[in-house]
């Protein structure tokens, strides 16, 4: 047993954080409602492998190296806020033709999605990003007794608890977004105007990243 302390709670927290929109969400109700659920779910495994990296990341130290070293979060968080910028830019001046290919279930579907390119840009989206290493060395913590046998196993215990969790609740985003594209003729004939407000949110959390000072200086 690894002393894991109240995990229902932790699992709760987790599943309530990942239906709060934010950056992540953004990203796969866009690709959903452009592409398509199969495009969302991609986008949702983009991100959640990005997760991966904090988790192992924090269980190894190297997070804690990086929030002690302003140096480490200045190169990440430039890195981070850079490739966010540069996602909301494509997504801003990018160019759609006209009118939405449903599928045969009724819902949005692109001829041919780029999915490679829709789950690495999910994932570097997570992984470029400081703030998401500073939340698991803040959050799991929270959970891990002092006298556990091993912190190691327990950060990744508890990481893999949480992208799991987050997992379904990404899908549950990118299928809900489809549905409604789908079923709502407004949705489809704005989906250029969507996109490019999408773009411009994602600018706004670069230049956000950007300023973001580090905490422990």
């Amino acid at each position: 047993m690894l002393g894991i302390d109240h995990l229902l709670l932790f699992a709760a927290a987790g599943i309530l954080l990942n239906l709060t929109p934010g950056p992540d969400v953004l990203y796969i109700v866009t690709h959903a409602l452009r592409s398509g659920v199969r495009a969302g779910v991609v986008a949702a495994c983009g991100i959640t492998a990005g997760c991966f990296v904090h988790i192992a990341a924090a269980a190894l130290g190297v997070s804690a190296l990086m929030a002690a070293s302003a140096t480490a979060f200045t190169v990440l968080k430039w890195a981070g806020a850079a490739y966010l910028v540069w996602v909301g830019a494509s997504m801003l001046f990018a160019r759609r033709p006209g009118g939405m290919v449903l599928d045969a279930a009724g819902l949005p579907a692109d001829s041919a999605p780029d999915f490679k390119r829709v789950f690495f840009q999910g994932f570097w989206t997570n992984a470029l990003n400081p703030k998401v290493a500073l939340f698991f060395l803040a959050f799991l913590p929270q959970f891990i007794p002092p006298g556990v046998a091993s912190k190691t196993l327990a950060f990744l215990f508890l990481g893999l608890v949480f992208n799991f969790n987050g997992l379904w609740v990404n899908i549950a985003w990118a299928l809900a977004a489809a549905w409604l594209a789908g079923r709502v003729g407004a949705v489809q004939r704005g989906m250029q105007g969507l996109e490019r407000a999408a773009g411009a949110m994602f600018i706004g959390f670069g230049l956000k990243l950007a300023l973001t000072d580090n905490p422990v200086h």
